[in-house]
């Protein structure tokens, strides 16, 4: 459970502060779905920029260089590889082809794509990092590689990708991912929750929701044109569904799973939700991804409002 977040001013619409704060309040409200590590890229001057931390968002000072256009976000909620190192964290970067990556979601075939692709050996634990290798093992960033890599893996995702070119891709599989369009400029989260308690505090109204459908890739050009491509799952038999411990599920899909819901109740804590709450909403035909959301609306509004859902 990890959130992405970032903008793309294409009509240079927007100065460095603007942006700073835009980031600050964005990464903030996406503490919501992880306080482990924070970290974002963008280009300055032809390089690419990355700065992250195991920190949660309100701890981390952004502060630009350049006034980039394009700025790609993550906040952490660590499920494998620990924050402590910093290498494990995202925005992860190629320096093979240049492009970072950013990943919610979590895959679970990570470690049998790296026997069966011969991929090399990493020091990054995360299962993230997968996708970056699987990419670069077709030398190019494009659709057919993204589409190549989003077909391999297993699990739950929605992935970003920023080039040197300061082309962003958005990748979506089954997890979230919401896209306001304003004059000039996108903004966007990976859920429209955080996105709607970000654009509020920013004072941001009037604009246009971009719509993106689980197994397409969007393509977000300089003259912020976007371009589409699409790609099949692999696996699309609702990895965060429940139950989720039928015996024909590997031991990886359950353990994932299993991490996944300790992560709901262990949040739940944070806002004042009990373990036994969320094993009813389960129990009433509520998936994982909908209870996430329902927690996130009762660190907003209290708990009440949970109790008023079942």
């Amino acid at each position: 459970m990890c959130c992405l977040f970032g903008l793309i001013d294409y009509g240079n619409c927007l100065s460095q502060k603007q942006k700073e704060r835009i980031i600050r309040v964005l990464s903030r409200e996406c503490e919501a779905r992880g306080t482990d590590a924070t970290g974002i890229a963008y280009m300055d001057k032809g390089k690419m920029k990355i700065y992250k931390r195991p920190l949660p968002a309100h701890r981390m000072r952004f502060k630009l260089h350049g006034n980039p256009s394009v700025i790609m976000g993550h906040t952490r909620w660590t499920t494998q590889g620990s924050e402590k190192r910093n290498f494990n964290n995202h925005p992860f970067y190629s320096e093979k082809l240049g492009f970072a990556l950013a990943h919610n979601g979590v895959l679970y075939n990570d470690i049998a794509l790296r026997k069966s692709e011969k991929l090399p050996e990493t020091n990054i634990e995360t299962d993230s990092y997968i996708a970056l290798q699987l990419i670069e093992s077709k030398n190019a960033l494009n659709f057919e590689t993204i589409k190549y890599m989003a077909e391999k893996v297993e699990g739950s995702f929605c992935f970003t990708m920023l080039n040197r070119d300061n082309e962003l891709y958005i990748v979506k599989g089954d997890n979230p991912m919401c896209i306001a369009h304003f004059q000039g400029f996108y903004i966007y989260a990976s859920t429209d929750s955080i996105l709607s308690k970000a654009l509020k505090r920013l004072g941001m109204k009037r604009y246009e929701e971009v719509k993106v459908n689980e197994g397409e890739i969007l393509k977000f050009d300089t003259m912020g044109e976007i371009t589409r491509a699409e790609f099949t799952i692999s696996q699309s038999y609702g990895f965060y569904g429940y139950p989720c411990y039928g015996g024909r599920k590997s031991s990886s899909y359950q353990s994932a799973n299993e991490e996944y819901l300790q992560e709901l109740v262990d949040y739940g804590k944070f806002v004042g939700i009990d373990e036994e709450l969320i094993m009813e909403l389960l129990d009433n035909g509520y998936d994982f991804m909908d209870i996430e959301e329902l927690l996130y609306e009762a660190d907003f509004y209290g708990e009440d409002d949970i109790y008023a859902e079942i």
